[in-house]
């Protein structure tokens, strides 16, 4: 816009160092032929306005404003003189402001590597939301708001009116976290057609996932073997749970209470079509239907089993989950890194499992 002003100054100035040697009636008579074709041009456009650059605006308006306040009422202009006034006053105006604009206006500018680090997180993992990208950053080491991360509102998953009228029973099963689990089935579908159905446990205080196994036929042995299988990890690992909570599905036959029962663990069944009461469990059945299970075919099941393994330990060891404040299971949060703002570049490696359907980041050595 600068350069297109000087320009018309320089032009117009040439212009009117023309007109000092023509005479006064040649003036009139140049004065009556540009009216006239401007009259005519009016008569064209009809009821189409013309349309000036904001370099034609406030060259217009600087040479009218020397006239008196009466006089552009009666020269003949393609628009009315207030629009004149009104284009001088919004010049004005966006001069006083941008004089008054702070010099570093809010908070400080996001450092570029961590910046980068996003969007290449956001590109490779286009069904994650910004919560856990930012979960993914805080296991790196890297401390950054969640709003440093929310760049695009489509991200926010969050539905807080949910989780509102849950809130005595989220607060019950927060503070008796420690001696919770939860289980439950889920089933798949083979390139065969063969369904198979897995069964899952998951710890409440940890969030660590247990997939005692899959099978085409959930009979009662298999089932109640499932059962020793998981007292005995649980013995294994020190963990002495109360409660384990269950949907009322018929393929728990009686003898996996009872084995559980005699291990010190009650069974809570959750009521019928009340899927929230057992929502953790819900909640890991659909994270992997959308993370693993609909990425991916399955060809028998050996297969399944090997990307379920897979899909555990990355779960257990590596995957943030924001119900403990985007800690991982089996490992606690790393220090944030120091004097990350000096850092221009971040080193950071990407580690795909099951042929990158899931994706592990650490910082190169």
């Amino acid at each position: 816009m600068l350069l297109r002003l000087t320009y018309l100054a320089v032009t117009s100035t040439f212009a009117l160092l023309r007109l000092l040697p023509v005479s006064d009636r040649d003036k009139d008579i140049e004065i009556l032929a540009l009216r006239h074709q401007i009259t005519v041009l009016e008569r064209q456009l009809g009821a189409t306005r013309p349309r000036f650059s904001p370099a034609g605006r406030a060259f217009l308006a600087a040479l009218l404003h020397r006239l008196p306040r009466d006089m552009p009422g009666q020269i003949r202009l393609l628009i009315r003189p207030d629009t004149v006034l009104r284009w001088h006053r919004d010049l004005l105006a966006r001069r006083h402001a941008a004089r008054s604009r702070p010099g570093r206006p809010g908070r400080p500018r996001t450092v570029r590597s961590i910046r980068q680090l996003v969007l290449r997180l956001a590109e490779e993992n286009p069904r994650r939301g910004y919560r856990r990208i930012h979960g993914e950053l805080l296991v790196l080491g890297i401390k950054a708001a969640a709003s440093t991360v929310r760049g695009d509102p489509s991200r926010c998953r969050d539905r807080p009116g949910t989780r509102a009228h849950l809130h005595h029973l989220a607060s019950f099963l927060r503070s008796q976290a420690g001696a919770l689990l939860a289980c439950g089935f889920s089933g798949t579908v083979t390139l065969t057609g063969t369904h198979l159905y897995v069964l899952a446990v998951i710890e409440h205080a940890t969030r660590r996932i247990r997939i005692p196994g899959a099978t085409p036929h959930p009979t009662a042995a298999w089932v109640a073997q499932a059962a020793r299988n998981l007292v005995t990890d649980l013995q294994d690992a020190g963990i002495r749970a109360r409660f384990l909570i269950r949907d009322r599905d018929g393929k728990f036959p009686a003898l996996f209470d009872a084995i559980l029962a005699d291990a010190g663990t009650e069974t809570v069944l959750s009521g019928v079509r009340m899927p929230r009461v057992n929502a953790i469990m819900e909640r890991r059945v659909l994270t992997r239907r959308r993370e693993l299970l609909d990425r991916t075919l399955i060809w028998n099941q050996r297969h399944l089993l090997h990307s379920l393994r897979e899909s555990e330990q990355s779960c257990n060891t590596h995957r943030p989950h924001q119900g403990i404040a985007n800690a991982r299971p089996m490992r606690a949060l790393p220090a944030p890194i120091p004097e990350l703002d000096a850092a221009t570049r971040l080193y950071v490696r990407k580690h795909d499992r099951l042929g990158g359907i899931l994706h592990e980041y650490q910082h190169a050595a």
